[in-house]
């Protein structure tokens, strides 16, 4: 096998164009399945909530969900999409071992939902996503393929599957190609998908938790010289993070232009994407809407929304993430690009729940963007994984607004808190962390820098009090930085009458 040489990102950007598509599916957060009355509770032993319609099984037959139908339709409006008054539920026939039914209850030419978009700003310049579709479907179950090095099916020695995700209600969100991107398509992937997160979230119809596979984004990309067609496209499927769809559009623009530099085809085909190595491997071929064999679901009725309850539905919607940004930004009194920077970490509701919990918006920012980005970055996960929650940022603020920590000693309880040893007055207690404002505790390491600098001391003495900084530094070192500087700067001017 030929290993091709690929070029760099900036090189493969400069000479073709990416076209990028995203395919986003969301579980929707009901109480019961799409078609019968089984729980939807995550994490739930295998196959315990499952029954003989969604497993199946002869004679049973579905019932549609009010609830995941109006909530799809909430969906739509907040996507400024328009609302079919009449359409219907289509079978997708293709057999794999997580489908009962070997097919899928979905929507195929007459979708709920049709022609919106979503805008995102990226480095101050807003773009447009346009979406073709929102339709209803239901998910199917999932398989753990067991005894083999991957994962995959491939190499293992035996399949589980587990039916309780099978029949959960899933709206599935696709965009139109998106053209035109040039080197911010992966940039604009990961903040369409954010964006699109944060309305879903304000709709309370989903927790969108990537990590646990509420929310999963199918990444289409393409690439074409200046002025020809576009490229036959790969889609890489169920990727579950913001930063790995970035890095997916990424890596997938590298590939894809060194196998056209050598005038090798690219094929239309399934990949995944690998967290560890950052590049994606093949899947399958990918079917055509012919091979999946789509007719009308002959077991359930049309849905035909009344228009006058859409209507009363589109009045109801929450306010929109963008229109919360402004306010957010007026009233932390920051800058439109040190909110873009915070909504580009994923950081605005980290920050939101910080000073709900009791922090500054100063304070709540500091933490957020500053050592726990450093550390979300450094591990290669979302700012949401990275260990500390909203509650206990606020709490380590508390900590140094009060005094009992300055924020040296204060990264070194986030990272107790981060690597889980508790709450971070617990971590503080544990490490012996907290300050030192005793004047009686820190009067002899004042008396030994005073004694150890005479030179410092006789300018002190002369009135340039400017110099009790580096005596001040002295002190802060024989006490492993936990001296309170101001009280160390006091004593040091009153030991010295320069006070």
């Amino acid at each position: 096998m030929t290993t091709i040489a690929l070029p760099s990102y900036e090189d493969a950007t400069s000479r073709y164009e990416p076209v990028i598509g995203l395919e986003t599916h969301v579980e929707l957060g009901t109480k019961t399945k799409m078609f019968c009355g089984c729980k939807t509770d995550f994490g739930a032993e295998p196959n315990t909530q499952v029954c003989p319609v969604c497993l199946a099984l002869p004679g049973a037959l579905p019932v549609m969900n009010g609830a995941a139908i109006e909530a799809t339709i909430r969906i739509g409006l907040a996507l400024n999409c328009d609302i079919a008054e009449w359409c219907r539920m289509a079978r997708k026939n293709y057999f794999y071992p997580d489908m009962p039914k070997n097919f899928q209850t979905s929507q195929y030419d007459e979708p709920l939902c049709v022609d919106g978009y979503v805008d995102v700003t990226v480095d101050g310049k807003e773009y447009r996503v346009e979406i073709e579709r929102v339709h209803i479907e239901e998910d199917t179950g999932k398989t753990l393929h067991v005894g083999g090095a991957t994962g995959r099916i491939h190499g293992a020695t035996e399949s589980l599957v587990d039916y309780n995700r099978a029949g959960i209600p899933l709206v599935e969100i696709v965009t139109k190609p998106v053209p035109g991107l040039g080197d911010r398509a992966p940039e604009i992937a990961k903040a369409y998908v954010a964006e699109l997160r944060d309305i879903i979230r304000a709709l309370d119809v989903s927790d969108v938790r990537m990590e646990q596979g509420s929310m999963r984004c199918d990444v289409n990309t393409s690439l074409n010289l200046p002025g020809e067609e576009w490229g036959t496209r790969t889609e890489t499927k169920n990727v579950n993070s913001l930063r790995s769809v970035e890095r997916a559009v990424r890596s997938e623009i590298i590939r894809q232009a060194g196998l056209l530099d050598v005038g090798t085809r690219i094929f239309q085909e399934t990949r995944h994407f690998q967290e560890t190595t950052g590049d994606t491997r093949p899947g399958r071929s990918k079917e055509t809407a012919t091979d999946y064999r789509y007719f009308p679901e002959p077991d359930l009725v049309p849905i035909a929304p009344d228009t006058a309850w859409v209507a009363k539905l589109k009045t109801e919607l929450p306010e929109k993430p963008s229109v919360k940004r402004a306010r957010l930004r007026e009233d932390w009194g920051i800058t439109e690009v040190e909110m873009q920077s915070a909504a580009n970490a994923g950081a605005i509701e980290l920050i939101e729940e910080t000073i709900a919990a009791g922090a500054s918006p100063a304070g709540a920012r500091k933490w957020w963007l500053g050592e726990l980005a450093r550390r979300s970055n450094e591990l290669g996960v979302d700012l949401v994984e990275v260990g500390a929650t909203p509650a206990q940022v606020a709490a380590l603020q508390k900590l140094v607004d009060g005094g009992k920590l300055n924020d040296k000693l204060a990264r070194q309880v986030l990272e107790g808190v981060v690597a889980g040893e508790g709450e971070p007055a617990d971590v503080m207690k544990a490490r012996g962390l907290e300050v030192v404002s005793d004047t009686g505790a820190l009067q002899k390491a004042v008396d030994e820098a005073i004694e150890a600098n005479p030179a410092i001391a006789a300018k002190i003495r002369d009135g340039k009090v400017a110099a009790a900084g580096a005596l001040v530094g002295a002190v802060m070192k024989t006490t492993r930085g936990q001296a309170d500087a101001k009280t160390v700067r006091d004593l040091i001017l009153s030991r010295l009458g320069a006070s």
